[in-house]
């Protein structure tokens, strides 16, 4: 694919993206996305062939950004640094693509009917390697004894909650991650919470500091 070919998808993608989770897939328009990514319909339709093709690529978009940072979790680590590492990390992923992440929100509580073989596999596999790597560090002791599924499940569940419910967030603290200062004490209290439950302290705290 050439530079201009992929340039062009990810204007489509990104355009696709403020129509999705506006309207849904049912009520997005190809025309509407064509006209935000500043293309003709059927420039557009050359790169992909249908609206449901448009929607099913900028799932797995959203999916590959989503996942990269549990990529990065390494066992050999330490624990701590590693698990705030990938907190920050989905912390500005909600904060830089909040639309991304209520319109995954909204495809999965509908049964995920496009991106379910990809939740099945790809997710799947990507999990069972980093559930390994948490049992690795219970297994050293390294940190205290959890369910290493239920612990991505809560990382997941906290700070994509900054995004999905960025409205009832502003309407109960006036901010929301779009504020630097607040997003920075998100991050510390999600952090702190999150390493907490696993008998861990902030990377930065030493026993004489905290």
């Amino acid at each position: 694919m050439s530079r201009i070919q992929e340039k062009n998808r990810t204007l489509i993608l990104d355009a696709a993206l403020k129509e999705f989770s506006r309207y849904g897939f049912s009520g997005a328009t190809v025309e509407r996305i064509a006209a935000e990514a500043g293309m003709s319909k059927s420039n557009l339709l050359y790169y992909f062939s249908s609206k449901e093709a448009i929607y099913t690529a900028a799932l797995a978009h959203i999916l590959d950004v989503w996942l990269a940072p549990l990529k990065t979790l390494d066992r050999e680590g330490d624990p701590a640094t590693e698990l705030a590492a990938y907190i920050r990390q989905k912390i500005e992923i909600s904060a830089n693509f909040p639309e991304a992440s209520r319109l995954f929100a909204n495809e999965v509580m509908q049964g995920a009917p496009q991106i379910l073989p990809i939740l099945e596999t790809e997710l799947r596999r990507l999990v069972a390697e980093k559930v390994a790597v948490i049992e690795s560090w219970i297994a050293d002791g390294k940190i205290s004894k959890t369910e290493p599924l239920h612990l991505i499940f809560s990382i997941w569940a906290t700070t994509q909650h900054y995004a999905d419910f960025a409205v009832q967030i502003r309407a109960l603290t006036g901010h929301d991650l779009s504020d630097e200062d607040f997003k920075r004490e998100t991050e510390r209290a999600v952090t702190q919470q999150i390493l907490a439950s696993v008998g861990l302290r902030l990377p930065e705290e030493t026993p004489e500091t905290a």
